[in-house]
């Protein structure tokens, strides 16, 4: 059972001191049967109130306020969790959805809402057609469809990692044939929607021992992947860029319906003629 430990900082530096608007941060990771949060600090400097509640998601929201201005914002997440996960997993997939396609229950299929239903727009069904080209045959086994879908992203998409925030379309990341980690987890999510699967996008940190895991190696990197409802097994992980599946070397932080919902410091501040300098950010995920 590996123990883990994760460093998060943040760090924002201004040409003068700035009136700092209130942040919210997303940065203590869901306790699950496969992780347990040892211990969590939150460090801000300047000194703010710290407000916790919980989104529609159950996501925890940290919402700093601040009363003095400053030049520099520091926000420092220590987090140690346990993690449980077998790497073999094994889905107790209900019979009823062993086989593709099949039809969610009636208070499933409402819950789940618009995590069933695409989100980005594809007029010529360009991505419809991608990916019912990994749909063999009907009915087909429901977990080996995914695993391929997930798959194909890996050994179509070039793996690249981007420094620039916001992330490429379904359709734009097949045009350019190139993605980062949160751009698989969007083509990946989209892609099950659009065979009528309840997709979820999941950010957080890749524990990565051996070194060999694509999506978390630099420092500043967060990484991305997909949890998809299946009855009987409930959320399964996918990694489509490590080609995996389950959780054993993933910690998720928070989960919802689109990527640019799970950032993990957003806020702004209040000031004429201010810059940013900076901002850095440093991460780090290691045995204890």
């Amino acid at each position: 059972m590996p123990r883990v430990a994760i460093t998060h900082n943040t760090t924002y530096r201004y040409t003068t001191a700035v009136a700092l608007a209130p942040h919210r941060m997303m940065l203590r990771p869901r306790e699950t049967r496969d992780l347990t949060l040892v211990a969590f600090d939150l460090d801000i400097l300047p000194a703010a109130r710290i407000d916790w509640s919980h989104d529609v998601a159950g996501n925890a929201i940290a919402a700093a306020t601040f009363a003095a201005s400053s030049d520099v914002l520091t926000i420092g997440a220590r987090t140690i969790v346990d993690l449980t996960a077998p790497v073999w997993p094994v889905f107790a997939i209900a019979a009823s959805a062993i086989s593709y396609p099949f039809i969610y229950a009636a208070d499933d299929w409402t819950d789940l809402g618009t995590l069933a239903s695409p989100q980005y727009a594809d007029h010529a069904g360009r991505l419809s057609d991608w990916v019912e080209a990994f749909v063999m045959q009907r009915p087909t086994d429901t977990l080996s469809l995914l695993k391929d879908v997930a798959n194909g992203v890996t050994a179509q998409i070039t793996y690249q990692s981007r420094e620039t925030e916001g992330t490429q379309g379904p359709l734009e990341t097949l045009d350019r044939g190139w993605g980062s980690c949160r751009d698989f987890a969007v083509l990946f999510a989209e892609a099950a929607r659009t065979l009528g699967f309840g997709a979820r996008l999941v950010s957080g940190y890749l524990y990565d021992p051996t070194g060999d895991r694509l999506g978390s190696a630099a420092a500043g990197s967060t990484h991305a992947w997909v949890e998809v409802f299946v009855p009987g097994a409930g959320w399964i992980p996918f990694d489509p860029t490590n080609r995996a599946i389950g959780s054993a070397n993933l910690i998720p932080v928070a989960v919802a319906r689109k990527i640019e919902q799970v950032a993990p410091v957003s806020g702004s501040f209040f000031g004429t003629g201010v810059d940013l300098i900076s901002m850095d950010i440093e991460v780090r995920v290691e045995d204890v």
